[in-house]
């Protein structure tokens, strides 16, 4: 381990990091979709606009990268339940972060259509 580091990079402590920052994401994400959501009693107008700059290719890229925090804080939130209240959860917390993980993967790529198919179809074409 180098010198100076605070995270010693074990599978543990990298789903601990990732578990706050994929919270954090989610938690900007609310307080965004809360803000939109309101131009709506403002300025019809303008939630129009917005809404239609959601229907892009790039923020196509960002649903799906919402789609990967909001699946990996789920499936990783009920690993720590099971880390947490089985009696044997400290003993295999690491294979069930793979487990979380292969899960995760599948998912993932089963949202890949849904989630990105119509920004492909707008710039590739159908």
């Amino acid at each position: 381990m180098p010198a100076g580091t605070l995270y010693r990079g074990r599978e543990g402590m990298w789903s601990w990091v990732a578990h706050r920052v994929t919270g954090v994401l989610i938690f900007f994400f609310l307080f965004v979709h809360v803000l939109d959501t309101s131009l709506v009693r403002v300025s019809p107008e303008a939630y129009d606009e917005t809404v239609a700059v959601y229907k892009t290719p790039i923020v196509a890229l960002l649903e799906y990268g919402l789609v990967a925090a909001v699946l990996f804080h789920a499936l990783n939130g009920l690993r720590v339940i099971a880390v947490d209240f089985w009696s044997k959860g400290t003993r295999y917390q690491r294979q069930m972060l793979w487990i979380v993980m292969g899960i995760w993967i599948v998912l993932m790529i089963g949202a890949l259509y849904p989630v990105l198919g119509h920004a492909v179809s707008e710039l590739f074409g159908s």
